[in-house]
């Protein structure tokens, strides 16, 4: 079998740095998103408990709802909201799932035109 390294004749050298060039730079890659994971998520975590610790010195977040992790909305609020969304869905009619393309002319505008975008050389 013939292979394409023979037909052009490269060094197994430039063949070897090419591979491991690619390793290095897949590896690069790879940490660099899983370091990105790391810090994003403890950012989340951080910005979580400074808005708990603001709630609790403004006496708004209980005890009881920190220690079972519950969420800073009351029940009544998540409630409202769910309903109103439930509400909100129940209003709409069913689409047809059909499109409609209508054809618009449009006047003629210099702005849309291909000729000013072309380059008039001089001669």
């Amino acid at each position: 079998m013939l292979l394409l390294y023979d037909i052009i004749e490269v060094p197994k050298t430039i063949l070897i740095e090419g591979l491991v060039l690619t390793v290095v730079g897949y590896s690069i890659v790879f940490s660099a998103l899983v370091v990105l994971y790391f810090v994003f998520f403890q950012i989340s975590k951080l910005l979580n408990m400074q808005l708990k610790l603001k709630l609790r010195r403004q006496g708004k977040l209980d005890q009881a709802a920190e220690g079972k992790g519950l969420s800073i909305i009351p029940g009544e609020v998540a409630a409202a909201i769910s309903m109103a969304l439930y509400i909100s869905r129940q209003l709409h009619d069913e689409e047809s799932n059909i499109l409609t393309i209508k054809k618009v002319s449009r006047v003629y505008s210099p702005w849309s035109s291909k000729i000013y975008g072309l380059r008039n050389l001089n001669r």
